[in-house]
C-alpha cells in the first residue's frame, strides 16, 4: 500500500527558475521575528537537507586540507562550522564527499553569511560546479531523501522534494 500525500504537501513541490536578476543565498539564517506568512526574509530557491543520516554525518566538505562535516545541502548551496578563513563575501574550492561513495562534487562557492553564537556556521552559495557535479549532486539528495524517509517514497516523488522550492 504507498502513501498519498495530502495536497498541502504536494503543491508546493513544482519547481520553479529564479526570475532574472533574483538572488538565493542558500544558507543565510531566517529573520527570526518575521511573519510565518512572509517570506520576505528567506531568499532560498531550493529545500535544504539536514547533512545526518540515522543520526550522524554524511556529508562532508573538503576545504583546502580541512574536512568539514556539512550541517545541510541544496541544490545551490550548504552551511558547515564556520572557520577564520570562512568570512562573509570569501570564496573558496571545495570538494564535497559523500559517506561510503567514492566519487565526489567539485567547484567553487561563497560565504554568504556567518550565523551562530556558540557553534558559528557559514552559511555558502555554491557559484561554479565542475564538470557533471550538479548533475552528481541531484542524484545524491534524491538518495538522501529517500534514504531519510520515514515513508515509503518514489524516486519520482523524491526529486521533486528535491527539486522544488524551499519550504523553510
Amino acid at each position: 500500500m504507498s502513501y498519498k500525500f495530502p495536497s498541502f504537501m504536494t503543491a508546493s513541490f513544482s519547481h520553479q527558475s529564479p526570475k532574472s536578476g533574483e538572488t538565493a543565498a542558500p544558507d543565510k539564517p531566517e529573520d527570526k521575528g518575521a511573519s510565518l506568512d512572509s517570506d520576505a526574509s528567506e531568499r532560498r530557491i531550493h529545500q535544504r537537507f539536514v547533512a545526518r543520516l540515522h543520526g550522524e554525518p554524511c556529508f562532508w566538505a573538503l576545504i583546502g586540507e580541512e574536512r568539514l562535516a556539512l550541517n545541510d545541502l541544496s541544490l545551490m548551496g550548504f552551511s558547515l562550522p564556520a572557520s577564520p578563513a570562512l568570512l562573509p563575501g570569501a570564496q573558496f574550492d571545495f570538494i564535497l564527499q559523500r559517506e561510503g561513495v567514492p566519487d565526489t562534487i567539485q567547484g567553487c562557492a561563497v560565504v554568504t553569511g556567518v550565523f551562530g553564537k556558540e557553534s558559528p556556521s557559514a552559511g555558502c552559495r555554491i557559484i561554479r560546479f565542475e564538470g557533471d557535479s550538479e548533475e552528481r549532486l541531484q542524484d545524491w539528495l534524491v538518495i538522501h531523501v529517500i534514504l531519510s524517509a520515514t515513508v515509503r517514497i518514489s524516486e519520482k516523488d523524491a526529486a521533486a522534494i528535491v527539486s522544488g522550492r524551499s519550504l523553510v
